[in-house]
């Protein structure tokens, strides 16, 4: 992922496409300073990619929507301009009724049969998910087949 990101890089600048170029610009940072953590053994697995390019959009989002809240929607297509940028290096995301045979999988596995043996299920449907779909998507659907 790393490697792609930085052939891509260049390809931006050649092409001067001036979003694209600092969206990437920025996920190299975050994997660098990720390589580079303390603790961390000096290499970034694909999984941990996925997972800080996820975190990255879910911020593009929710600045667009605060600078939408404020009437600033050029600062908001900006943002949302470098989530789709950073979308196309993610796993495709389930539908939802891909999602909902997930999660029936999921919970059959489990064994669970009510609401209140949620966390067991999303302990499970959250890894085994992670990168393929939002968080609150997965919690609200697993909340309705167990109700």
């Amino acid at each position: 992922m790393f490697e792609r990101i930085s052939a891509d890089i260049k390809a931006a600048m050649l092409a001067r496409d001036q979003v694209r170029l600092e969206t990437l610009r920025g996920i190299k940072k975050e994997f660098l300073e990720a390589k580079t953590a303390k603790g961390s053994d000096g290499t970034l697995s694909d999984e941990t990619a996925v997972k800080i390019m996820t975190k990255m959009v879910k911020q593009r989002r929710e600045t667009a929507e605060i600078y939408s809240q404020q009437n600033r929607p050029e600062l908001a297509a900006n943002e949302l301009a470098e989530a789709a940028v950073i979308e196309e290096y993610l796993p495709r995301q389930l539908s939802e009724e891909e999602l909902t045979a997930e999660l029936k999988k999921i919970i059959e596995q489990t064994g669970a049969t009510s609401a209140k043996e949620m966390g067991k299920v999303m302990g499970v449907a959250s890894k085994a998910l992670a990168g393929r779909a939002d968080g609150r998507a997965i919690s609200a659907k697993v909340k309705e087949l167990l109700a």
